[in-house]
């Protein structure tokens, strides 16, 4: 048996997530038992502890001798992961800790290459855009990662086009070629609201929403954002991002009322108040 490790995760809730791995790791053997304890890590990298993660890998470590590529693939990715990702705060990023997840993604990629884990590969090769994080070396990751999904013919794969999409769309915001990020944002809008989850819907849509602003398309986003106001509102989840933008599109447009009304909302959300 292969265990379907994304089934088991929501990013949302790491100790959860860590809960049922845990459980499954009750009568699981060989490279299903490593790849679980490769998760368990994960999920102590996401409630950022760090040590505790590496401390997880590093009793998986000596088993790999034994294992096969999946399960070592997963190991030097969540090494990686346990060195640099988007938990770590700046500090950590010290020229120590680049030059080893560098090395455990690349790993990652060169093992999950040589089995056709195509998934893996592009996992991996995303992760290397937070250890370059100048925005022309994440365009020039997600392009690689998009060569690699488009092409495939495995599912696990061809689902991480959505998200590389809104990678390169940001990285090429952060680059001022909001046209072109916004093109981006459209596509991956178009994957992933037939795939009916709710929350990722709606951050798609903010995305593109945010890039119109940007380009000065103020009604456009003004009306994206309402809705989006409406619907987490409706789902007593507000979402401080949206204020953020309904404040900027105010602001932009002079209306110093609402502007205030949502600088106000932005805050009570966020917690900045306390």
């Amino acid at each position: 048996m292969t265990t379907d490790v994304r089934a088991l995760w929501d990013f949302r809730d790491p100790a959860g997530s860590r809960a049922r791995f845990e459980a499954a790791l009750d009568g699981a053997t060989g490279d299903d038992a490593l790849v679980l304890r490769t998760q368990v890590a994960r999920t102590h990298g996401l409630a950022r502890d760090f040590d505790v993660a590496r401390g997880v890998l590093a009793e998986v470590e000596p088993l790999l001798d034994g294992a096969g590529p999946r399960a070592a693939a997963y190991y030097w990715l969540e090494l990686g992961r346990a060195w640099v990702s988007p938990a770590h705060p700046p500090q950590s990023r010290t020229t120590g800790a680049l030059a080893t997840a560098r090395d455990a993604y690349e790993r990652c990629i060169t093992v999950a290459t040589g089995a056709g884990l195509d998934g893996l590969v592009i996992d991996a090769v995303h992760m290397l855009a937070f250890v370059d994080p100048d925005p022309a070396d994440g365009v020039r990751h997600a392009d690689r990662g998009l060569a690699i999904a488009v092409a495939s013919d495995q599912p696990d794969a061809r689902r991480w086009e959505a998200t590389l999409r809104n990678n390169k769309g940001v990285a090429l915001g952060q680059l001022g070629r909001h046209e072109e990020s916004l093109a981006e944002y459209e596509q991956a809008l178009a994957l992933v609201e037939p795939r009916g989850n709710a929350a990722d819907t709606r951050i798609a849509h903010w995305m593109v929403a945010n890039a119109q602003r940007l380009l000065g398309r103020l009604d456009e986003a003004e009306a994206t954002q309402l809705r989006l106001e409406a619907e987490w509102d409706a789902d007593g989840e507000p979402d401080p991002y949206v204020f953020e933008e309904l404040r900027e599109i105010y602001t932009a447009k002079g209306d110093t009322a609402k502007a205030g009304h949502y600088a106000a909302r932005h805050t009570a959300s966020s917690g900045e108040g306390d």
